[in-house]
């Protein structure tokens, strides 16, 4: 649907959720990409969070969630959560769920890629998100495609038997417009 350099942001389908499955079972995936404990989920149970999400109302919870792939291969998903339109924000999320592929630009490409969606195709004028301190890589990611702190919250999440700040990160519109 979108495509970047390195990577095509595409509709995820039931088949990518197997591979969903896989990522969210993965310790040194869901330490980095979520802020909640780790916990087990089956595929029937994100098979079902899947389904839900297609007869979900819409106008309750405005998201669009893509898969990244690369060379035909899914290696992650990533989106835009919480669309609101009357403030016309949302959150981002990514995960690189294909461990090979982290660290080598794939997740800037949709970051980027994301980004253009968002502001030129579905009008926001701001996405937020936020990470752990602990993901100084992703944190990274996000500056170099225009996101600035705008806030953290000390020892906030509890991740991997400690304590980490929560790192507050936004991008306007006009800020992303003055880089393109």
């Amino acid at each position: 649907m979108f495509r970047g350099e390195k990577v095509v942001l595409r509709a995820m389908t039931r088949d990518d959720v197997a591979l969903q499955a896989e990522w969210e079972n993965d310790l040194e995936t869901i330490l980095l990409a979520d802020d909640e404990p780790p916990q087990p989920r089956s595929l029937e149970q994100l098979q079902a969070r899947f389904d839900h999400g297609l007869d979900g109302d819409a106008r309750l919870t405005d998201n669009a969630w893509f898969a990244i792939e690369t060379q035909g291969v899914c290696i992650g998903s990533c989106g835009l959560l919480g669309i609101h339109p009357t403030n016309r924000v949302a959150w981002l999320g990514i995960c690189i769920g294909r461990a090979e592929y982290r660290g080598r630009g794939y997740g800037r490409d949709a970051i980027r890629l994301l980004l253009e969606y968002a502001f030129r195709y579905r009008n926001l004028r701001k996405v937020s998100l936020s990470c752990g301190s602990h993901n100084e890589r992703g944190q990274r990611c996000y500056r170099a495609c225009g996101f600035v702190e705008e806030g953290r919250l000390r020892q906030q999440q509890w991740c991997d038997g400690r304590y980490v700040d929560c790192v507050y990160m936004g991008i306007f519109r006009e800020d992303w417009e003055k880089a393109h």
